[in-house]
């Protein structure tokens, strides 16, 4: 069967990849290092160094952006660009300012003879790549009717390239339908987390002195830390895979609204990565909770070394993310302050993994270990292998800290590409992590008790260690007296 003409153009490009005096191909370490035409000419134009494009204006960026009949932009550059570019321009201008930039490139075509039919067709073939790779990378930009608005103009001019046999409008049409589906299955999806939502503040857990003896615990439902470390890992993959690289990127467009002093909405909603967040807050309480709640010591010791070989199995996995909560549960101060339980407790495999989460040196031996972990990803061969889960906030903090320590703008007044290269890098290896497929069964009752059982508040917690180890100093009875007293006046 023949291929497809649109279809055969598009391949050809990407296989050929010619450039103009104009363009340039991708560039910097980790992209091909092909020739660069010269630079500097303009105060807008693209700015070279050892071959990776540092900085330009806006105009010229987006000029770089769109292909022409002889020229298409590397992935990874098209990736970096459209990620970058909505802390500049909202997602629908750029679109505009894109379909402008073919506007004129298909009129120059259509003034040429008819032979130049097939450029047409080969331009067309390049512009619906690029907006494949928008729609499918970036279909949150498409979310609003101004950027369909401008999708739907731009459909349009290229459909007139082929209008002879339609394959370009065919092509179109599924683009478009694949992105309204995955338009509506994020909506749904926001629309259901939307109802579940938990509060951000907690009201307070009033407990009974005594919990049940009959109450359950983790060690009922899971008694193997391997298995609980696997569970552990699908819900992490699960919450990961809800989050995208334009809700990493708001991080960067948040600080500067802020420092504008603007208000965008497109901002605020980052719900996905507050549900990720609370998350990780979330498995802290409960590990906190299942120590404090248990009445026996020798159980309640029992369950701290439990916790600790679950911590050990996640580092093992990939998992840092919820080893990092664990470890931080049992680093809470009513799961700390119980000495008579904690001189049961054989450390040595906790001094191990604290040790690798120690924030000296900013965080200089996770950042080893995870680093470890991404190159065993690279040449895994099995899922298992693949898995990576960074710490979360740490992984917030850096892109934070990238985006304050470096300026948007060069003196000169150029976009400083440089460090938006930085930025898209360390965002795609999270998004590549988070497609890791999870190679472990599912087991619904464990993640049900580890989604639902219930948490204490930190006050509750108070109580709950307090009851099972009595206040030690004069600090600690001042704050069971006030707690007491605290539970009393609502009783």
């Amino acid at each position: 069967m023949a291929e497809p003409p649109c279809n055969a153009a598009v391949k050809k490009c990407k296989e050929t990849m010619p450039q103009t005096p104009i363009f340039s191909s991708m560039l910097g370490s980790g992209c091909s290092g092909q020739v660069q035409p010269d630079s500097g000419e303009r105060s807008g134009d693209p700015v070279y160094q050892d071959g990776s494009l540092i900085s330009g204006s806006l105009e010229a960026l987006i000029e770089r952006l769109v292909p022409t009949t002889d020229y298409y932009p590397d992935r990874t550059y098209i990736f970096t660009f459209l990620l970058s570019s909505r802390v500049f321009i909202h997602p629908h201008e750029l679109l505009a300012k894109v379909g402008q930039i073919c506007l004129k490139q298909k009129q120059q075509l259509e003034i040429g003879v008819e032979t130049d039919k097939a450029k047409l067709k080969s331009f067309a073939a390049k512009i619906i790549q690029l907006l494949k790779e928008w729609t499918e990378t970036f279909p949150y930009d498409f979310q609003d009717e101004k950027s369909m608005k401008e999708l739907k103009e731009i459909a349009h001019r290229i459909t007139q390239c082929d209008e002879e046999n339609g394959t370009v409008k065919k092509i179109i049409g599924q683009m478009t339908q694949n992105l309204l589906m995955t338009l509506a299955a994020r909506n749904q999806y926001q629309e259901i987390r939307e109802k579940f939502r938990q509060p951000v503040t907690d009201k307070g857990t009033i407990l009974k002195t005594k919990p049940q003896s009959s109450q359950k615990d983790i060690l009922s439902v899971c008694c193997d830390p391997l298995v609980l470390a696997q569970q552990l890992t699908h819900i992490e993959l699960e919450r990961v895979s809800n989050i995208y690289p334009e809700d990493l990127m708001q991080i960067v467009s948040h600080v500067d609204s802020l420092d504008n002093h603007k208000c965008r909405g497109d901002v605020t909603k980052t719900y996905n990565l507050e549900a990720y967040d609370n998350w990780f807050n979330c498995l802290s309480m409960l590990v906190a909770t299942e120590i404090c709640k248990v009445v026996k010591k020798k159980q309640r010791t029992r369950i701290v070394e439990f916790f600790i070989d679950v911590a050990r199995e996640c580092f093992n996995i990939g998992n840092f993310n919820s080893m990092m909560a664990i470890i931080s549960g049992m680093n809470l101060s009513p799961v700390a302050r119980l000495k008579k339980t904690w001189s049961k407790v054989k450390t040595a495999k906790f001094d191990v993994l604290e040790h690798h989460m120690d924030p000296s040196s900013n965080f200089c031996n996770y950042r080893t270990a995870l680093q470890g972990a991404a190159q065993r990803s690279q040449t895994a061969h099995s899922s298992r292998e693949k898995i990576v889960i960074p710490v979360f906030n740490l992984f917030i903090k850096d892109i934070y800290f990238l985006h304050k320590i470096h300026t948007n703008h060069l003196p000169n007044g150029q976009i400083n590409f440089k460090k938006f290269w930085e930025i898209s890098r360390q965002i795609h290896d999270f998004i590549t992590w988070k497609q890791v497929e999870c190679p472990f069964e599912k087991d619904k009752k464990i993640q049900s008790y580890l989604l639902t059982a219930p948490i204490y508040s930190e006050e509750a917690l108070f109580i709950a260690s307090f009851e099972s180890e009595g206040p030690e100093n004069h600090m600690e009875k001042d704050s069971w007296k006030t707690l007491r007293t605290t539970l009393l006046n609502r009783a």
